[in-house]
């Protein structure tokens, strides 16, 4: 049976109650935690560092950490952001002078590594990646801010993803990023997502229980259709 993750990105949260929120978001039903990280020079925002994911697994989080890497360079942040405590890191193709010797480095730090897309970036860069690699992060938005809305040409884009997952034998978990409502969730996850990100759309809500449900519900819908064919 098909599984979808739901990822909530804390970028979007109250930072005043960091840990209070995203505890309070995985009790609600969230399955991981999407940790953006940006720096004001790859993209234009600046938001945290491995100290904040340090704090909030001493805060008692203990759910599987996804890290975003919006940064450039990447290389000299992820033992900092393994050692702080992450499962997965993943960075944009265009960060890295040496993509190839990048992915070692977060591996050889025990994380899972993963390939960040912008919406511009083509699939044609995942050729000779796909036995390095646990996850794609597509983009449906351009990185940088919380809140924009979903880019309709990223459809396509995700299942052309899907399908060169489906074909090349490898375990890689296909990740969607941007613009994830509940209206769209099920359109989605239809196309090949596994992993859900959503920040605002559920972080706006003063019912974290009640949305995740209503997203669950759609997911719920594809996984039955998913099934029967």
């Amino acid at each position: 049976m098909r599984q979808f993750l739901l990822a909530p990105s804390i970028i979007a949260a109250d930072f005043a109650r960091l840990g209070e929120d995203t505890a309070k978001v995985l009790t609600a039903g969230a399955d991981m935690v999407h940790f953006d990280v940006m720096d004001n020079h790859y993209v234009p925002n600046l938001t945290i560092g491995p100290l904040v994911l340090k704090s909030l697994r001493n805060y008692g989080i203990s759910a599987p950490i996804d890290v975003h890497l919006m940064v450039k360079p990447v290389d000299s942040l992820i033992p900092e952001f393994a050692k702080a405590g992450s499962n997965f890191i993943t960075f944009h193709v265009e960060a890295s002078e040496h993509v190839d010797r990048t992915l070692q480095l977060i591996k050889a730090n025990g994380c899972k590594a993963g390939i960040a897309l912008n919406p511009a970036t083509p699939l044609s860069c995942l050729e000779y990646l796909m036995d390095k690699i646990d996850i794609i992060l597509l983009m449906s938005v351009n990185p940088g801010f919380s809140g924009q809305s979903f880019i309709s040409a990223s459809l396509n884009k995700l299942q052309k993803a899907r399908n060169l997952i489906d074909k090349c034998g490898y375990n890689i978990l296909l990740e969607v990023d941007g613009g994830i409502k509940v209206y769209n969730i099920g359109q989605v996850a239809a196309a090949g997502a596994d992993i859900l990100v959503s920040g605002s759309a559920i972080f706006d809500h003063i019912n974290y229980k009640q949305v995740i449900a209503k997203m669950r519900c759609e997911l719920k819908k594809v996984q039955i259709l998913y099934n029967e064919s």
